[in-house]
């Protein structure tokens, strides 16, 4: 009995974004849709597995015209849940809209495969112009195989349409008529990538990461593997790219660098046929050769003829103006931001933010990438930055971000639930609650003293059987304070301890004292899966909750409990199956049963998000028989609601 009643009020605490998610979604009902995104990215971050999270963001983003940051949040949604094919089509829209026509393409080619008309007629709409554009320029290129453009829009529509190997013949094709063309180089390199062909790919993308092509150097970076190159790749890439300067100089010094003067000596003479006048290289091999170095460098004179120079840093390319390099240096960030790149996202960012203090967008765009990279101290540095900006959209934005952060560093913070609920089996109504003022002190590394006010009781107070000497307390009818440490959620988990003074409200006549000690502690996890309540969609969810928890004052027990609901979701219904199991080690008849049974939870649409009330009707029976005064089989209707909220 004892083991029922303290499992209710424990199991039913909210997973770790439960209380920012109703928040969310009240933001959502208000039409406040800056503040829900910034709220659901939150929730995302606490509960990173929720694919109804990012889908609920994707939608909301979609609402304050965030196309591209909607896009990828569905695509996360898709990844978390396979088999939702409503994110999925989402995502591939999304994506065919915002360029991404490639993946867009896959994406509907995978969904109609379980025979969605949407979905092939989708695809149809996709592919068709594209068969028929490579079609085209295909006949155009057997009778002119040396137009440029042929080439180039022949191999564009067929990485698109996934043929790889045809866009890869295209593009190198249109390499070779235009090799200034750097950013064929990236493209052909992308493509032996999608063919899984690394090998035949580290050429091009090595050629273009050293060309003096500032965003064909970038976009050629962010598909190298990393490491530094063999020395056969350079070559590779040099067969490919022979008038690359840059690329053959590097490997001039490598081979130095390597003790190998003499391919060192033959890389800077293949340069010079290149680069006749380059001023490097005939000083390098001026004293490889042991000859006086080119007059034209003056401050080579006083070199060392005896032995090699050390080499010094590649020729940087010509520098952009100011304007030009923060505008590139902007897009490439919000590119990675929007794509997923978040490391390459918060570097861009950072030397935008560092060249300029007062860029207020940049500081607001660290905030949101260190949030995504979980690191909130971070993040709410840059949010508290970002908020003074006179844009008030950012400003405004800002603020939201480190308010919904603030909670989680504020020196204090505190907090409340009350589950009270009717049991037809004791026929009476019982009450459990907390308020808890928990303390952040920095040197315990996130885990959290509190001192705690808990309610655990009941109206009747106590039922006494014909023959029994003493009445049977329904529950400890006591108010207990009490201080106490827990360590911060985890993947829903966590563990706690306190340690109290009950001081009962009744006076007891079984022997009991009025006031005693209570110490009581435990480890608790609760996940939840599918479309849970509040996720904005219908659909199947499963939850589980889970405790084991030390009560001094049950005579030293260690109580298991576990309850799992599976059922279905319709907006803020629920209709679901119980099965609940509570035990202990010693084998005390009230602490092992089992439960189980129908039930259904919903919220009233004029109350607040966080209200949820619920009714269970139930079917146990006691695992324990010895010493067990209750009937071994019972039935139970249990209805209450629950409440939290915490400042």
């Amino acid at each position: 009995m004892y083991g029922a009643l303290l499992f209710l009020a424990l199991s039913l605490a909210p997973d770790p974004a439960y209380s920012v998610l109703e928040k969310a979604y009240s933001c959502l009902a208000a039409k406040e849709y800056d503040s829900a995104v910034s709220l659901f990215r939150q929730a995302a971050t606490l509960s990173p597995q929720r694919a109804d999270i990012h889908k609920n963001l994707a939608y909301t983003l979609l609402k304050v015209g965030e196309t591209e940051g909607a896009r990828d949040s569905f695509k996360t949604a898709m990844t978390l849940d396979p088999k939702d094919q409503t994110s999925a089509l989402e995502f591939a829209f999304l994506a065919h809209e915002t360029g991404q026509t490639r993946l867009a393409r896959l994406t509907f080619d995978k969904i109609r495969q379980s025979g969605n008309t949407v979905a092939e007629q989708a695809f149809q709409n996709i592919d068709k112009p594209l068969a028929e554009g490579i079609s085209r320029w295909l006949n155009v290129l057997r009778n002119e195989m040396g137009n440029f453009s042929a080439h180039q829009e022949l191999a564009r529509l067929a990485e698109l349409r996934n043929e790889s190997k045809l866009a890869a013949e295209h593009y190198l094709a249109a390499w070779k008529l235009r090799p200034t063309e750097r950013h064929l180089l990236v493209a052909l390199g992308r493509v032996h990538l999608d063919q899984n062909e690394p090998d035949l790919a580290m050429p091009a993308l090595l050629a273009a990461a050293r060309s003096g092509n500032p965003r064909a150097i970038e976009q050629a970076k962010g598909l190298l593997p990393n490491r530094y190159p063999y020395v056969y790749e350079f070559e590779q890439a040099l067969a490919l790219d022979p008038t690359n300067v840059e690329l053959r100089r590097e490997l001039a010094y490598l081979h130095l660098a390597m003790g190998q003067p003499a391919r060192a000596q033959r890389e800077f003479e293949a340069l010079l046929q290149h680069a006749p006048n380059d001023r490097v290289a005939l000083n390098q091999l001026a004293l490889l050769k042991g000859q006086p170095a080119s007059p034209r460098d003056p401050s080579a004179a006083a070199a060392p003829i005896t032995q090699p120079a050390p080499p010094p840093p590649p020729k940087p390319a010509p520098e952009p103006t100011k304007t030009d390099t923060r505008a590139d240096l902007r897009a490439m960030a919000d590119k990675s931001y929007q794509n997923g790149f978040l490391k390459d996202a918060l570097k861009y960012y950072t030397e935008l933010a560092q060249a300029d203090p007062n860029d207020h967008q940049a500081l607001l765009k660290l905030g949101w990438t260190q949030n995504q990279l979980h690191n909130d101290r971070e993040a709410i540095r840059y949010f508290d930055r970002a908020r003074l900006s006179s844009d008030p959209n950012i400003a405004a934005e800002a603020q939201r971000a480190y308010d919904n952060l603030r909670p989680q560093f504020e020196a204090v913070r505190n907090s409340a639930w009350i589950l009270p609920f009717y049991s037809s089996r004791w026929k009476d109504t019982f009450a459990y609650g907390q308020l808890k003022t928990e303390i952040r002190l920095p040197f315990l590394h996130g885990l959290r003293p509190y001192a705690s006010l808990r309610l655990i009781g009941n109206l009747g107070g106590s039922i006494q059987r014909p023959g029994e000497v003493y009445p049977q307390y329904l529950s400890e009818s006591a108010v207990i304070p009490a201080v106490g440490i827990a360590t911060p959620v985890h993947k829903g988990l966590m563990a706690w301890a306190e340690a109290g003074y009950a001081m009962s409200y009744l006076t007891r006549r079984d022997n009991q004292p009025q006031q005693r000690a209570d110490y009581r502690g435990g480890v608790s996890f609760s996940r939840g899966f599918g479309r849970l309540l509040g996720a904005g969609s219908s659909g199947l969810f499963f939850e589980n909750h889970g405790d084991a928890v030390f009560v001094s004052r049950f005579n030293n027990s260690l109580i298991l409990y576990s309850q799992n609901k599976l059922g279905f979701t319709y907006r803020k219904l629920q209709l679901y199956w119980n099965g609940n199991l509570t035990a202990d080690p010693k084998r005390q008849y009230w602490a092992n049963f089992v439960e189980t049974g129908p039930g259904l939870r919903f919220r009233a649409p004029f109350l607040p998000p966080a209200l949820v009330f619920s009714v269970d009707v139930l079917r146990g029976q006691y695992l324990i028989r010895q010493g067990n005064p209750n009937p071994m089989r019972f039935h139970d209707v249990r209805a209450g609601f629950w409440y939290a909220f915490s400042r």
